[in-house]
């Protein structure tokens, strides 16, 4: 079990579904992605940068014929930190008294 650790990076409301639905999978498509969260494309791969800029998810770029995707997967430090964010959500919500 993670530590209990709030995290700034991924605590607004986008970062959080996004990397909850990374933790949910393996590696997850970009399109699916944006879709999933109604975001359109810069504004997803401004976050996907910005989380793999910290390490917690890394972006792999594949083409199939002329069709290029882009797929998303969280790393272990990722998984880690999320983890860790969940746990002291529950432990604010609980009364578990204030989380660092």
């Amino acid at each position: 079990m993670s530590e209990a650790r709030f995290d700034e990076l991924i605590h607004p409301s986008t970062r959080l579904s996004l990397v909850a639905t990374l933790a949910a999978t393996d590696w997850a498509e970009f399109a699916y992605l944006r879709d999933l969260l109604s975001l359109s494309d810069s504004a997803l791969s401004k976050q996907l940068s910005t989380l793999e800029a910290a390490g917690y998810l890394v972006t792999e770029r594949l083409s199939a014929g002329r069709r290029r995707t882009v797929r998303a997967q969280l790393t272990d430090t990722g998984r880690d930190a999320f983890a860790g964010h969940v746990a002291a959500l529950q432990a604010i919500v609980g009364g578990d008294g204030p989380v660092g």
